[in-house]
């Protein structure tokens, strides 16, 4: 997307991301939890966060409801407005990677092009993408925000899984499916693969 301004000029600052990455002893990450609404993307990414906090990790979460509440708050749900809820929330996360920081991000965005535009915004292996795998059945029994009731009931127009789309990423770094891991299983099926793959 070209900038709408003009005459606007990157300035390059004096501290490099090296120098910011060695001060905190740890490299930037986007691990980017995608999955359907109440799949476990918001548990898992919290549990996470607390763990790596407490091996003294600056980590930071980003999660769907709330950047709605200020950033992206001028956003509704239809496609277009989904895309661009994608795209503000990746050049944040990009921002994060680049002071150092390990950014998850707990978002549905069901569209695999936003998704891979993200990804294209880092450098490889800077993104992880995390597919919190769980069929529509079992988050509908689960609905901890009473959504898909509110969806079959017509409610809620333009609902993932219900009256929307979701695109299941074809090549996902990590899968984790959460119909058949308790929350404590799952977490440590994450940090595992996050590990193999010196994600952190």
């Amino acid at each position: 997307m070209q900038p709408k301004a003009t005459n606007i000029i990157w300035h390059e600052g004096e501290v490099t991301r090296a120098e910011r990455e060695n001060l905190l002893k740890q490299k930037g990450v986007i691990l980017w939890f995608t999955g359907l609404s109440g799949a476990g993307k918001s548990t898992l990414a919290v549990a996470l966060e607390k763990e790596l906090t407490a091996e003294g990790k600056l980590c930071y979460r980003l999660d769907g409801d709330n950047i709605r509440h200020g950033l992206n708050n001028n956003l509704g749900f239809s496609p277009e407005d989904r895309t661009e809820n994608i795209r503000r929330i990746g050049e944040v996360a990009k921002l994060f990677v680049d002071a150092g920081v390990i950014v998850m991000t707990s978002f549905i965005s069901p569209y695999r092009k936003d998704r891979d535009l993200v990804r294209a915004l880092v450098q490889p292996g800077e993104f992880v993408e995390i597919y919190i795998r769980c069929a529509v059945e079992e988050c509908e029994k689960r609905d901890p925000k009473g959504l898909y009731q509110k969806a079959r009931a017509g409610e809620i127009p333009e609902f993932t899984g219900i009256s929307a789309p979701y695109e299941e990423p074809e090549h996902p770094e990590v899968v984790i499916d959460t119909a058949r891991l308790t929350v404590e299983e799952a977490a440590q099926q994450l940090r595992t693969a996050l590990g193999e793959r010196h994600a952190l």
